[in-house]
């Protein structure tokens, strides 16, 4: 009787084990979810059914762009659909234009379209759809900038963004300090203290590092006391006088770290960027854009098996 009952209860134990492990691998296998984002600064919405379902597209520029920002790495997925007016041509076409980070600008052709025949917009005085007609624009990691703009304003045009979060490969990183006299700040996170360096436009921070390598770049705005919600502010790379990319960045007060001195100050989140860095030497100079702001606190790393070629 009592082996019977031993016997039983590790077959129970067993089919549990077996459960938990099942039951991690689903969750370590179930995809990541992706979001849909909207523009931050032009907002005019463009209602669209689709089988029954409303869907939030927003209407292209050619004079204004459209800024996203995210948290790479990732896939952005620009769904698009151009209008048709009641007189307008059986096919239409227009070009959409993007930069990332203040980058080269590249442009998407998109030809050929007709009328759609599943989507209808709620608003039935603006026209009927076209056809669904997307692209997809990689990130990797960091914070990321893309504007998005018409070339010409002959056909309307709305988006709609997709963000899919892409998983990165584990590496470790070390910090280093920037070239130039900065002044260094003791931030205190839990029971840990981490060194950054202030900067400004006037003493902007400076690197040199030999690629192939990558560079990540995070920042803190410097919040006073009594400042309440999110800090807006803008950080540019150059190497010499050309600028490598331009980064919207913002972010709340942090709530886990504060500063070892200065108790009138509360450092915001961290924000992140990285740098590609090509093969050989190269001197970067980081450079808040903003006048009107506080200084911005910085902290540099590599990763730590490109130490050798620092």
């Amino acid at each position: 009787m009592f082996i019977s009952k031993f016997l039983e209860m590790k077959k129970i134990q067993v089919i549990l084990v077996m459960m938990i492990f099942l039951f991690s691998g689903t969750m370590a296998q179930s995809p990541v979810k992706s979001k849909s984002l909207k523009p931050t600064n032009f907002q005019k919405r463009v209602t669209t059914v689709i089988s029954g379902k409303s869907r939030n597209y927003y209407s292209l520029s050619a004079v204004n762009p459209s800024v996203i920002t995210v948290q790479g790495p990732g896939k952005i997925m620009v769904n698009t659909r151009g209008r048709f007016e009641p007189a307008q041509a059986s096919k239409i076409g227009y070009e959409i234009l993007y930069s990332i980070d203040g980058g080269v600008q590249k442009n998407v052709l998109l030809s050929g379209i007709d009328r759609s025949k599943e989507a209808t917009y709620v608003n039935g005085a603006l026209g009927v759809p076209g056809e669904l007609k997307n692209f997809e624009i990689d990130l990797g990691r960091g914070n990321h900038t893309i504007e998005f703009k018409l070339k010409d304003s002959k056909i309307n045009v709305a988006a709609r963004y997709i963000f899919k979060p892409t998983k990165e490969k584990k590496q470790e990183w070390i910090s280093f300090s920037p070239l130039t006299p900065s002044e260094a700040v003791e931030l205190i996170s839990g029971e840990s203290t981490t060194n950054y360096y202030r900067f400004s436009a006037a003493k902007p921070l400076k690197v040199t590092i030999i690629g192939p390598s990558e560079l990540r770049i995070l920042t803190r705005a410097e919040n006073h006391v009594g400042m309440k919600g999110r800090i807006h502010y803008r950080i540019q790379v150059k190497e010499s006088n050309n600028v490598i990319s331009t980064y919207l960045l913002s972010s709340d007060r942090s709530e886990t770290a504060f500063y070892k001195e200065n108790k009138s100050l509360i450092p915001g989140k961290a924000c992140e960027v990285d740098i590609i860095v090509p093969t050989g030497s190269h001197t970067y100079t980081i450079i808040p854009l903003d006048e009107d702001k506080n200084t911005v606190l910085g902290r540099l790393l590599i990763p730590k098996k490109d130490v050798k070629l620092k």
